[in-house]
């Protein structure tokens, strides 16, 4: 009986463990997916601009030219979306919804090893 504990306990403990590897996974795409959008944006807005100055225009002009900015607003709109399905909506969700909502699953789980153990 002791050993069917233990594996009980390991197969949890290895669960939480690939979940929360899982998560690490996910944020450090996160801020890959971020860190790729900022350079790459920095690298075509400074290519728009200098190629508008290099048309005659002002920097003013060429700086603040909405096609410099529409690939900031589109890509800029897909970060949010990834933050989102990151990191949540703390304020939809609240602070404590995944700790929660992972609680209830805890106990739902145990209550069904409970009740298969009768």
């Amino acid at each position: 009986m002791e050993l069917m504990m233990n594996t009980k306990e390991s197969y949890r403990d290895e669960g939480i463990y690939f979940r929360a590897r899982h998560r690490v996974e996910r944020v450090r795409k996160y801020y890959t997916h971020l860190i790729i959008f900022l350079v790459v944006n920095i690298i075509i807005s400074t290519g728009k601009v200098i190629r508008n100055l290099n048309n005659g225009e002002t920097f003013e002009e060429a700086f603040f030219d909405f096609n410099t900015f529409s690939v900031w607003i589109v890509w800029g709109l897909i970060i949010i979306i990834h933050t989102i399905a990151v990191f949540g909506f703390p304020l939809i969700l609240g602070k404590n919804w995944e700790e929660r909502k992972l609680k209830q699953f805890m106990d739902e789980d145990q209550s069904k090893d409970w009740k298969q153990n009768i």
